[in-house]
């Protein structure tokens, strides 16, 4: 059934199936770009490349000069002036940092034309549904926030009075804009592919909107640990009990800097950063298991299994970065990981969102 514009009401499955597809593509490559944006960080590449250039910037140097002229660039900035230009830095390892800001900023690019190009050809096909269009429109708008928020942060260390990285609070807004936008695109493609099946979208539920808001809150703990490098401070070595659970042998870590007060500490002192992102884990791990139990009582199995898997791993993924001493391949399987859970989550607060199509169609 279609209204008069030649959009379909309800959308049949052939009309529907490809768009599912198509954002659970797109939310595939959002979990890559976290990936890669993990890389970026923990290889201290993103602040390699320090100008802006939305089209012109796909092509990287293709000339000895032009490669000097980028590194002429990033020799200006403080991460430079600090710590790679006393190190010695060479044009042969300013490339590799490059290639990681490059690759990171390119997929960006793909993801936003993977995104906005099939969009363009459905809404010219007229086979979007009646009322997503505003929805989708909203996820192009927060791709483009996100291209707007990565420059915004990169920007942070550019400047003379900059540190040597980028302002922590920066860039937890870079990772929880594209990790919103994950969950808006899984979210999207569900309640799509159960109007192809007849059945009306589903609601956030209080309590789904409460599991959400635990994990949101230890993604930007996470992110603050990310930026402040507090990763390291707790101490390191396998199995060592020192480090994990306790914080240089400690329950409670010493080092935190009171002196700016309570709120400076809590988002800004790696001791109690890392201190409460560890902690408040678990308090993130009741919640999800007690959405376990709820989608296993309304027959939603898969779902519940793998929003477990999810935790699960990622739990021991973040006690192994921190034993090993943030080795880069640990550290980033926990930020992927963190994706992956973030789309779990979403799929276990939809599926207990659904309605039964009998029953909502017959209520009042």
């Amino acid at each position: 059934m279609r209204v008069p514009d030649g959009r379909p009401l309800i959308g049949t499955s052939d009309d529907i199936a490809p768009m599912v597809r198509w954002l659970l593509f797109v939310a595939t490559l959002v979990v890559l770009i976290v990936a890669v944006g993990g890389i970026t960080r923990l290889t201290e590449s993103g602040l390699s490349i320090t100008q802006w250039k939305p089209i012109t910037g796909a092509i990287p140097p293709l000339t000895d000069a032009q490669w000097q002229a980028e590194f002429a660039g990033y020799k200006k900035i403080p991460q430079y002036l600090d710590i790679n230009g006393p190190a010695g830095m060479t044009l042969t390892q300013y490339k590799f940092i490059y290639f990681w800001e490059w690759t990171h900023r390119l997929l960006a690019r793909l993801i936003g034309l993977a995104f906005a190009l099939p969009l363009a050809w459905f809404w010219y096909k007229r086979t979007i549904p009646l009322g997503y269009k505003p929805r989708l429109l909203a996820l192009l708008a927060l791709g483009g926030l996100q291209g707007a928020v990565g420059w915004w942060m990169v920007s942070s260390g550019l400047t003379p009075e900059a540190a040597d990285r980028v302002s922590h609070f920066r860039l937890a807004a870079h990772l929880l804009v594209a990790l919103t936008t994950l969950g808006g695109l899984v979210w999207t493609a569900l309640d799509l592919r159960a109007l192809g099946r007849g059945e009306p979208p589903a609601r956030m539920t209080g309590f789904a909107a409460m599991a959400l808001a635990a994990l949101f809150f230890q993604l930007f703990m996470g992110a603050m640990v990310a930026g402040l490098r507090a990763g390291y401070v707790a101490g390191a070595g396998w199995f060592s009990l020192d480090a994990w659970p306790l914080m240089q042998g400690r329950l409670f870590p010493e080092g935190v800097d009171w002196s700016a007060g309570l709120g400076h500490a809590l988002f800004s002192d790696p001791y109690l950063t890392h201190f409460i992102h560890r902690w408040w884990a678990w308090v993130v791990v009741a919640v999800l298991v007690a959405m376990g139990r709820r989608l296993r009582a309304r027959r939603q199995r898969l779902a519940s299994m793998a929003i477990h898997c999810a935790f699960g791993t990622q739990v021991i993924l973040g006690i192994s970065t921190i034993w090993s001493g943030v080795a880069l391949w640990l550290a980033v399987s926990h930020q992927l990981c963190g994706a992956l859970l973030v789309a779990a989550t979403v799929w276990g607060a939809h599926a207990l969102g659904r309605r039964d199509p009998v029953n909502a169609l017959s209520a009042p």
